[in-house]
């Protein structure tokens, strides 16, 4: 299991310096001259950092993580549940600050902490050999952080943003999905290729730590996802690019791309799904479930993950954010919570006249061992390459049979929990004898590839993802709950729409880009690759 634990504190409290200065072996020099920090001492590494740890979640009490990743996006795809009031994802009501706070703001988001200094470490290392695999990662990275700015909202300023100190563009254009993705593509591929073991040290990498033959195999599974996004509306290309990486993906779980927190510094250090879910906010901790859908295909199958990533009796009284010790793991008392439910005391609303209910500490929370504050947040991993690389079998006959691949997807998606804990792993004896005894069906292989897509991202916490690829291939078949007062008519939503200050201070050209949107900017609409 990779280990890249380290002190994220100290290098966010470096990384809080780019304001103005930064590290440098000539410390005495920096401290006696203030006008000796410039281009000639400035390291990029500490941006990169910056960048990748933002991706995990905004430094305004991570919002962007609570809303966009937990209030909405894991609700609607049935992973969690609630009865928060606020909790608007599976109800399908619009509250267009939720749906805003993953683009951001003008203090902060992901165009202010992720796109600005990814884009300024792009620029900065352009054609500087001291810097080449620096500036590879880098653009990877921009790919990481731009391809789900633009999964959330469709068109989006892309070529021109963050280019403000470069291009003097301060109200960027917004580019069309579509050509989005082709520069994508072509930026994982020429930087993936471009990157060299024998080149300079990424010593900013809080991913793996600088090992390049691991951005290698990042950069080719990031690239069979991008393309495979593609399925419905330009299928020639998505099997283009998933015939260029076959062989070059991820090879086991040690190529789990993931960011190891540390709870000894400020909140931007900490795991940011697990501040939200332990009730740093309100009271998520107490009233936040695993869904019914979640538990009960887990326990229909019998499935070895039930009793590790679901427990009882966690919280056991409203307004306690301790935890209990004696939590229950047995995966025979595992409940999801139903959807849609909430605390009005309405019929057929109200959970507490559900049949399922009886008290909120007997529906199944997350286990501790997921959501710790020095936890770690899931990137891309091993098994979400082999479920796509099983898809890219089963329609286009290429890399291999897709069999194969789906029995390693399972397998690796039951054995990655051990990274989340020690207490939660699963033996690969446990795994293969699971998987042996739940083998691929073509008949039914596209739902089976991608209903274990879901549950694994889910298990992941990565509900961002979750949703794009039910987006994209449609499964798992999710019930659309009918809230009153739904502004969806009672179906799940497909994008957020675009947040209300961009049309404030971009207002010309995210009204052009409003205005061609399939379904119109609202969360009825559609992005150009989740074509109906």
């Amino acid at each position: 299991m990779k280990t890249n634990k380290f002190n994220i504190y100290i290098l966010v409290a470096l990384v809080g310096i780019l304001m103005g200065t930064s590290c440098t072996k000539d410390f005495k020099e920096i401290n006696t001259n203030p006008v000796a920090y410039g281009p000639t001492s400035f390291d990029p590494n500490f941006l990169l950092t910056s960048a990748q740890l933002n991706y995990t979640g905004s430094i305004d009490f991570a919002y962007d993580t609570w809303r966009g990743n937990l209030i909405y996006a894991s609700t609607m795809m049935q992973g969690f549940s609630t009865v928060v009031s606020y909790w608007a994802g599976d109800k399908y009501l619009l509250n267009e600050g939720y749906t805003a706070a993953y683009w951001g703001t003008s203090a902060v988001g992901a165009y202010i902490e992720q796109v600005r200094p990814v884009v300024d470490v792009v620029e900065f290392t352009r054609g500087n050999a001291k810097y080449a695999n620096v500036h590879q990662v880098a653009r990877i990275w921009r790919a990481v952080i731009m391809s789900r700015i633009t999964d959330l909202y469709g068109d989006i300023p892309y070529s021109e943003a963050g280019q403000g100190y470069y291009k003097s563009s301060f109200t960027p254009k917004y580019d069309s999905q579509q050509a989005i993705y082709t520069d994508l593509l072509k930026e994982v591929e020429e930087a993936t290729n471009a990157l060299n073991a024998s080149g300079d040290k990424v010593t900013g990498d809080v991913i793996f730590l600088g090992n390049i033959d691991k951005w290698k195999r990042f950069g080719n599974t990031l690239l069979l996802r991008l393309a495979m996004r593609l399925t419905k509306v330009d299928e020639n290309t998505a099997k283009a690019y998933a015939q260029k990486v076959v062989g070059k993906t991820m090879i086991n779980n040690d190529d789990n791309a993931f960011v190891t927190h540390d709870v000894s510094g400020s909140r931007v250090t900490q795991n940011r799904n697990s501040q939200v879910l332990q009730g740093d906010g309100g009271q998520e901790n107490y009233y936040t479930k695993w869904s019914k859908t979640f538990i009960d295909l887990l326990k229909g199958a019998n499935d070895p993950r039930l009793g590790k990533v679901a427990v009882t009796q966690l919280y056991l009284t409203d307004g306690t954010k301790l935890q209990n010790p004696a939590y229950i793991t047995n995966p025979a008392v595992q409940k999801g919570m139903p959807n849609g439910k909430d605390l009005s005391g309405q019929a057929g609303r109200d959970i507490r006249q559900d049949a399922s209910f009886t008290t909120f500490p007997d529906y199944s929370s997350p286990n501790p061992g997921m959501i710790k504050k020095n936890g770690i947040t899931f990137i891309l991993t091993y098994a979400e390459s082999e479920f796509l690389l099983a898809e890219a079998a089963q329609r286009w006959g290429i890399a291999g049979t897709p069999a194969p691949h789906y029995k390693e997807g399972l397998k690796a998606a039951i054995t990655f929990l051990g990274q989340y804990d020690a207490n939660l792993a699963i033996t690969e004896g446990v795994a293969e004898t699971f998987a042996t005894a739940n083998p691929y069906n073509a008949v039914n292989g596209l739902q089976m590839i991608n209903t274990q897509y879901w549950l694994h991202t889910s298990t992941m916490l990565d509900f961002y993802e979750t949703w794009c690829n039910w987006r994209r291939s449609g499964f798992p078949v999710l019930t659309p709950v009918v809230y009153p007062g739904n502004a969806t008519n009672g179906t799940i939503p497909r994008r957020f729409p675009y947040p209300v200050e961009e049309a404030v201070k971009n207002g010309a050209n995210q009204q052009a880009a409003a205005a061609i949107i399939p379904g119109g900017d609202k969360l009825t609409g559609r992005v150009w690759w989740d074509k109906q």
